[in-house]
């Protein structure tokens, strides 16, 4: 498929607004699923540690399946593959409506809920990114906004929904909601040339059809001529008995040959359709090959190797506050009466802030992308070691502000990734860093809960998520320094296609 020069504007804008409410609905409830996380608590009688299982899933699952969503994304574009996804998004809900332990949750919540995310954002980022090249910071940022303002109005929707209709009325109510996801992937046009020509046949495509055994044209001929023959014979038997007999003998001395004649072109073919087969899984080996090969490619940079540990790191530590801020200003005996808005519902609505302003960081020619994620990193790690000192809600609220907008850095990683690897390998690489970023927010809340289980208390908790960052942070800057001085000693020798950061930050 060859795409034209992406436009930057005109039905690009209408991209950017389908894959902002795609993005609102399908991560609205998982991100806000604090809110549910107290329900299920107080539902099963389960551990914090098991219980934040259902959550971390939620958002990580579709993460780890990065790869497998991006090649869903290369094989069917991003149509189909929104449309097919708003489907798995909205039963996954609906089916936790009905979940009797646990465990099920896991699936319907966890799995089936996750996959769909995942596929959506894969398939969001990408198109955006078809569509855009000078103002692709703006609006990877506009879209990605779409959920943390799910974040911000689902914890809010999903508390209102469980006081009025209970856990499953709401989990109900959601999953219906979720089906205008059908709406927006329907308007997700693929950005193709016209004018580009037919795409050359594969060597399946171009093997001939005499590989093929089976033809319905030769076959109704073969049919026909059997029944003539039959139908003769039969005429001749009733009208004169002695012909018929010499007929027949005749006859069957020519079908005996036909059949030999028959066996051999069967053979042959059957030899044909073996080579074919092979040919198409030697085909399918290299496809494999080269895939495998390339992601080696990808990880001889060391900017690229050290961004899926800082990702994982990331997600390691920063992700659990999403989930566990309700039941961390419930651990620390503050009032309900003190709240004036959610928790949950700041980080949403700092985050879309964040994801806002960065987002136009990211397209000012002064601006080094990635020292201004760095940083976004550092930051993060430091506010996660304050909220063991944090005891009442006002300070809660602060530390849940500024986690919220560093957590923005999200509308940026992708335009990172871009300017790294290009736009041509922009679903491979990015497919294998969500991977580790779905690994991470996979393990994270889990890790936290199991502290509590463990100490009684988050202090210890946060300390390790704050590691984490910090660490991820500082292996990132270490790792960018060097490729950054090398990038401008040797920029005039970079071949047109390859992208480094000073590049970048310059374009």
């Amino acid at each position: 498929m060859v795409f034209r020069k992406p436009p930057d504007g005109g039905w690009g804008w209408v991209i950017v607004l389908v894959s902002f409410f795609t993005q609102f609905l399908c991560y609205g409830s998982p991100l806000a699923v604090g809110v549910l996380y107290l329900e299920w608590l107080d539902a099963f009688g389960e551990g914090k540690g098991k219980t934040a299982w259902v959550g971390s899933l939620a958002n990580g699952i579709g993460l780890l399946a990065s790869p497998v969503c991006s090649i869903c994304v290369s094989s069917f574009g991003a149509r189909p593959v929104a449309i097919f996804s708003g489907f798995m998004v909205a039963g996954g809900l609906m089916m936790s409506s009905f979940a009797p332990n646990i465990y099920f949750l896991y699936v319907s919540y966890g799995i089936v809920v996750g996959l769909g995310c995942g596929l959506l954002y894969t398939a969001t980022v990408t198109i955006t990114c078809q569509y855009f090249d000078k103002h692709r910071g703006l609006a990877l940022g506009l879209i990605s906004t779409g959920s943390s303002v799910g974040l911000f109005i689902y914890a809010a929707l999903q508390r209102a929904l469980i006081e009025l209709y209970g856990l499953d009325g709401c989990l109900l109510i959601v999953g219906a909601l979720s089906l205008n996801i059908l709406a927006c992937g329907s308007l997700m046009r693929p950005l193709e040339s016209s004018s580009s020509p037919p795409p050359e046949k594969t060597c399946v495509d171009k093997v001939p059809d005499q590989y093929f055994v089976y033809h319905e044209k030769e076959k109704t001929v073969e049919e026909n001529i059997s029944i003539l023959e039959k139908g003769y014979i039969d005429e001749k038997c009733v009208n004169n008995v002695p012909d018929c007999k010499q007929d027949s003998i005749l006859n069957k001395n020519v079908l005996s040959s036909i059949n030999i004649n028959e066996k051999d072109t069967y053979k042959k073919k059957v030899v044909e359709q073996t080579n074919f087969c092979k040919q198409l899984a030697k085909r399918k080996w290299q496809l494999y090959l080269t895939y495998w090969k390339e992601t080696m490619v990808l990880f001889k940079n060391k900017v690229f190797s050290a961004l899926f540990v800082a990702i994982l790191l990331f997600d390691i530590g920063g992700f659990p506050p999403s989930l566990l801020m309700e039941d961390v200003a419930r651990s620390a005996n503050i009032s309900e009466d003190d709240y004036y808005m959610p928790l949950i519902s700041i980080i949403g609505i700092m985050t879309t802030v964040g994801k806002l302003i960065l987002g136009i960081l990211a397209d000012f020619k002064w601006v080094n992308t990635l020292y201004l994620y760095v940083t976004t990193l550092l930051m993060t790690g430091v506010a996660l070691f304050a909220i063991p000192f944090a005891k009442s809600y006002l300070t809660l609220a602060m530390l849940s502000g500024i986690l919220g907008f560093l957590t923005g850095n999200w509308s940026i990683f992708p335009y990172v990734t871009t300017k790294t690897v290009g736009i041509e390998k922009l679903t491979h690489a990015y497919g294998i860093l969500m991977f580790f970023a779905g690994l991470g927010n996979s393990l994270g809340p889990p890790i936290v809960g199991w502290f509590y289980d463990w100490t009684q208390e988050y202090d210890t908790a946060f300390y390790f998520s704050g590691f984490c960052v910090l660490l991820g942070g500082f292996l990132l800057l270490l790792a960018a320094l060097p490729c950054w001085n090398a990038c401008t000693n040797q920029s005039s020798k970079l071949p047109p296609n390859t992208y480094s950061y000073k590049v970048a930050s310059n374009a």
